[in-house]
């Protein structure tokens, strides 16, 4: 019932459906070009940069996108980034050989860049028209509906790829745009005045008001261990150097993906409602324990379809939970600001990385080596969970 208060109302009903064509046209062609990195030859190093590309716009743009969101009316600004997103996509058929490797990563980083600036334009527009539990379940909502994408946009990418190849599928991915698009033009989205502020003014407010509301910092970097999930370059690898004897490529990537992503889907309609601050230690611990035993169970593509899919039970969780602090320790004027910076420490994690398991793995590193020391990670993070776990009050 919580969640169906999200659909009944038009404005939401309709940005949540947004979400879904932005999200699920985003994911839809990762497995192509994934797959067409692997078919081009590229190393590695090569594959991590490109998955950077699509992570790191986050990072850069931290100190505008605030700004950004606050300065433009916000069904324009939507209206003109889906716009850079079709385009982008576009672009992407027109990569064939190597030596254009560039040309890719810039397309990727265009269109991350149009994407990140969407998602946090929502999320911030959120909280102005809806509240409380509303927003909770608006939240959850979020992350379910970017579990769902990634699920059926891997496993159906896959497919595509292998059946419709690359320009068939950028081109169904190009249509997912078109659609948003469409739904966004016609919904009667109301015009909220923000306060208009130089760029800089924008930035120092925001920074003494984290300085001052220290556990803003603290949430952060809870919310930031999701990016440490960031797993695409080790499952591209894989299904190179192993699972290729088993299952072409392109499906591999997408069966591995999919069965993840089914996790990070249902995760939260068990889990959510028994995570709170004083118990999120213990879900950082079994996130950890979960992503060691796929470690120990790649060598095996069954194995490791079952193990992926323990490792992204409580992914969703944790993600929209820490959110949800954010969001209720934030005041509403800071609230984009804040979630740019938020997005910034998130994606720093996921490109650093991303970039550490390139490098890592082109040294020779095993891939299971390579993420038993992630799900290691998380023990850390528990440990600072667990001393946090009475110093921030949430509503819940």
């Amino acid at each position: 019932m919580k969640y169906g208060e999200i659909f009944k109302n038009q404005i939401t009903r309709g940005l949540t459906t947004i979400q879904f064509l932005s999200y699920f046209g985003t994911v839809f062609s990762h497995v192509a070009i994934a797959s067409l990195l692997v078919t081009l030859g590229a190393s590695a190093d090569m594959i991590a940069m490109i998955f950077i590309a699509i992570l790191l716009p986050s990072l850069v743009l931290a100190p505008i996108n605030g700004y950004i969101i606050d300065r433009f009316e916000f069904k324009k600004l939507i209206l003109v980034l889906l716009s850079v997103e079709m385009s982008m996509t576009i672009c992407f058929m027109f990569i064939n050989d190597l030596a254009h490797i560039w040309l890719l990563w810039t397309f990727l980083f265009v269109r991350s860049i149009a994407g990140t600036i969407i998602f946090t334009a929502e999320m911030s527009y959120l909280p102005k028209i809806i509240s409380d539990d509303t927003l909770k379940s608006a939240n959850e909502v979020h992350s379910i509906i970017w579990s769902s994408t990634f699920a059926f946009g891997m496993a159906l990418g896959g497919l595509s790829t292998y059946y419709f190849g690359y320009i068939g599928t950028f081109m169904i991915d190009f249509s997912f745009y078109v659609i948003a698009f469409l739904v966004m033009f016609k919904l009667p989205i109301e015009v909220i005045q923000n306060k208009v502020q130089s760029a800089w003014s924008a930035t120092k407010e925001v920074f003494s008001y984290i300085k001052k509301n220290t556990k803003l910092i603290h949430i952060m970097i809870l919310h930031s261990s999701v990016g440490l999930t960031v797993f695409d370059t080790i499952v591209t690898l894989l299904a190179e150097q192993k699972y290729k004897y088993v299952l072409a490529v392109p499906l591999a990537i997408g069966w591995i993906n999919f069965s993840r992503a089914v996790a990070l889907m249902i995760g939260p309609l068990f889990f959510s409602k028994y995570i709170k601050m004083n118990s999120l230690w213990v879900v950082m611990v079994l996130q950890g324990v979960s992503i060691i035993l796929w470690a120990y169970l790649q060598y095996d593509f069954t194995l490791s379809l079952f193990s992926m899919f323990l490792v992204g039970l409580l992914t969703t969780s944790i993600w929209s939970f820490t959110y949800y602090l954010l969001q209720q320790n934030t005041n509403e004027e800071f609230l984009g600001r804040v979630i740019s910076y938020n997005d910034m420490v998130f994606m720093a994690v996921s490109v650093g990385m991303t970039y550490a398991i390139g490098k890592m793995a082109s040294a020779g590193v095993a891939l299971s080596y390579i993420s038993a020391m992630i799900g290691a990670i998380f023990f850390f993070v528990a440990f600072y969970a667990f001393v946090l776990r009475d110093k921030i009050v949430t509503k819940r």
